[in-house]
């Protein structure tokens, strides 16, 4: 994970090499998620819920309507898992995009983009989750310190200052480890290897 961080930050670095001919631009983005959480047991499913996230953002203009953005994000949401639990994920995301903009009216500074790229999420939150399931298993959720993921997105920006737009982001590995006991019989333990938030996103930025 220190190698993915490490790339990540190069990429950033490098991207603000040509800012003085093209541009580097700073700014907040913040919006809204929304995410589920599937696990390999049909019995276990994470209803989506609502989630917010905020940070600093920067933007670097390259070439031919090529760029780069990326972000520090402090990233907060909820996943309702079987039996009404609540389970509170905090993160801190940091995703670096790769991107096009397309110039519907240069003069006034709006277009349509398109953005993909990697991020990497440090949990800030709780890391273990246990509930009692009707089934009378006892359930233990071990969030994992780190995840990677890809987001893709699209959206219009407006008079070089904002930007509305929506992304979805994967994850490329597990969010978590879970594992289920029988109260009944202590030596039946089960663990789950396919354990994903998929998200959408609702985000805005103002660049300053």
């Amino acid at each position: 994970m220190k190698k993915i961080l490490g790339t990540l930050v190069m990429l950033l670095c490098l991207s603000v090499m040509p800012a003085n001919a093209q541009g580097l631009s700073f700014g907040v983005k913040g919006g809204t998620t929304r995410s589920t959480l599937k696990f390999d047991k049909d019995n276990f499913f994470g209803k989506g819920h609502y989630g917010w996230f905020i940070g600093p953002s920067l933007k670097v203009g390259l070439p031919l309507g090529f760029g780069v953005d990326g972000a520090v994000l402090y990233d907060q949401r909820e996943v309702k898992i079987v039996d009404e639990q609540t389970m509170k994920i905090k993160q801190i995301s940091i995703p670096v995009n790769a991107r096009f903009n397309l110039a519907l009216a240069p003069a006034t500074g709006t277009g349509l983009y398109l953005a993909a790229g990697p991020q990497v999420a440090f949990n800030v939150g709780d890391s273990e989750f246990k509930w009692t399931s009707k089934e009378s298993y006892e359930n233990t959720f071990q969030l994992k310190k780190s995840t990677f993921s890809i987001n893709l997105g699209a959206g219009v920006y407006l008079l070089k200052m904002l930007e509305l737009g929506f992304a979805y982001n994967i994850e490329m590995g597990n969010t978590g480890d879970i594992t289920w006991s029988s109260l009944t019989d202590k030596s039946n333990y089960k663990s789950s290897d396919e354990t994903k938030v998929k998200t959408w996103k609702l985000q805005a930025t103002i660049y300053f």
